[in-house]
């Protein structure tokens, strides 16, 4: 009788710690495998196209250009009139003035990817910085790190879009050598908690690594707040539980089918240890 009450107490912990485990958001050990480009096949269409999946893709441009007002909503305005008139804007001084056309066009996006706080649009500056202060994250730079071909194809992809016949050139023959542009993508799993945090784009929203992003909360001293298993939550489910002052749907959804265990742990690891700002000021 003992044994078989042993039995059925051990069957029960056993279904309550299954249970348990499957409603906790699981993180997948390999992500999947990311689509490899043979830029030497590539012509203009296959630009435009390409630029599409980058947009939302490594790009993250639609975490900020969307319909929530932290930048334009480039995907819902009319870009060729809003191109021309950023170009006539006479706080405008950068390299497209004197061109004419699709060519003034290109220099203008590739301008605001590329030193994207030459022109700020009005309204979207940095907080306190009187709009002479872009948010965005320099596009070839840590943590986004395009190459020249994947910037020429986003350029392509919203010149497109604007109506404007793309003038960006295509992949040359040394660029295409290297056996197709996101071939090197996925080099397997970041080995360091900064290499994660750079692989999954983190500091360009949150304020990490210098980056003084202020598009997610801040996260220095966020062990003080929440538990490791919240913050787990918080990357996971990230809509979840909403930091006050912020709106859902910013953060990427998908981190659960993207992360390797290892990845998430370095993170987690690298943000229990972060200290308080007021901390970090005292020791510099």
């Amino acid at each position: 009788m003992t044994f078989l009450k042993v039995m059925l107490f051990s069957l029960v912990v056993l279904l309550m710690y299954t249970a348990f485990a499957n409603i906790l958001p699981q993180v997948h050990s390999d992500p999947p495998s990311e689509e490899v480009v043979d830029t030497g096949s590539l012509d203009m269409a296959g630009m435009i196209a390409w630029g599409e999946k980058l947009f939302p893709g490594k790009g993250t441009c639609t975490l900020c250009h969307n319909d929530l007002g932290r930048a334009p909503d480039m995907l819902a305005m009319d870009l060729n009139k809003e191109f021309t008139e950023r170009l006539e804007d006479p706080r405008y001084t950068g390299k497209a003035r004197g061109l004419e056309g699709a060519k003034a066009i290109e220099a203008y996006i590739r301008e605001s990817m590329l030193e994207p706080s030459a022109y700020v649009v009005a309204g979207f500056g940095k907080k306190g910085s009187n709009d002479s202060v872009s948010p965005m994250p320099t596009a070839d730079k840590p943590p986004l790190k395009l190459s020249p071909v994947q910037v020429n194809a986003l350029i392509a992809f919203l010149m497109d879009k604007a109506g404007v016949e793309p003038t960006v050139p295509l992949p040359s023959a040394a660029e295409s050598a290297g056996g197709g542009d996101d071939a090197d993508e996925d080099t397997g799993p970041a080995q360091t908690a900064e290499a994660a945090l750079e692989k999954y784009t983190c500091s360009a929203c949150h304020d990490l690594m210098g980056t003084e992003a202020d598009t997610g909360p801040d996260l220095h001293g966020i062990s003080r707040r929440m538990s490791r298993e919240k913050i787990i939550e918080a990357i996971l489910k990230p809509n979840a539980q909403i930091a006050d002052g912020f709106e859902a749907d910013i953060m990427p959804q998908d981190f659960s089918e993207q992360m390797r265990v290892s990845e998430l742990d370095l993170i987690v690891d690298y943000l229990m240890k972060l200290e308080p700002r007021t901390q970090q000021n005292k020791g510099q």
